[in-house]
């Protein structure tokens, strides 16, 4: 009864699952890649891939995933493991197309964040588009791939600094973006210093 193996890997945690995926079980890998398929494309489209290519590079990854499942220890969780290697193949694709040559450059062209919908609300994703380039791709890296500042810079290529500017300004941009309509302060999100 196929039905039956399916509701019962759905059953299963992703740790449980990689278990069996590392011994040989492709059942098993399926569920996460159902599981955890969109979470990655999310991510990469939010890096700045159109649909087409964030399906083809997390194609990539969960292959990428799948050949090296073994490695994954249960340390964390297994969507923020695979989502760096979405990132990281997605960042080699862009290398490999140069177009990795404007996160490096000075005086980069800023993208206006004033635009809003007609009720006032906005999301996270059309938020993300009012930052520049650099910006978003740091943001993303950092707080959707779950990389470290040092291993975003790494990545990128650029000074560890570098990053935590491109950081620290897009939060701050998201921040404003995303801060309730009427002004009002959210309580107990000071930021340190």
């Amino acid at each position: 009864m196929p039905g039956a193996t399916t509701t019962a890997l759905a059953s299963l945690h992703d740790v449980e699952l990689c278990a069996r995926a590392a011994a040989g079980e492709r059942k098993a890998f399926g569920e996460l890649v159902r599981r955890h398929g969109s979470a990655v494309r999310g991510l990469l489209r939010r890096m700045g891939a159109q649909a087409a290519e964030a399906d083809d590079v997390a194609q990539d990854a969960f292959l990428v995933g799948f050949e090296r499942i073994a490695e994954f220890r249960g340390q964390g969780a297994f969507v923020g493991w695979i989502k760096k290697i979405a990132a990281r193949l997605y960042l080699r694709r862009l290398q490999r197309e140069r177009r990795l040559g404007i996160f490096a450059a000075e005086g980069e062209h800023e993208m206006e964040a004033e635009r809003g919908d007609a009720d006032g609300r906005i999301d996270l994703d059309e938020a993300l588009k009012g930052l520049g380039p650099s910006e978003r791709m740091c943001v993303s890296l950092c707080f959707g791939a779950g990389l470290s500042h040092a291993e975003a810079a790494e990545a990128l290529n650029l000074p560890l600094g570098t990053v935590k500017s491109h950081v620290k300004r897009g939060l701050d941009k998201l921040r404003t973006r995303l801060a309730p309509a009427d002004g009002a302060r959210v309580e107990g999100r000071r930021g340190n210093g």
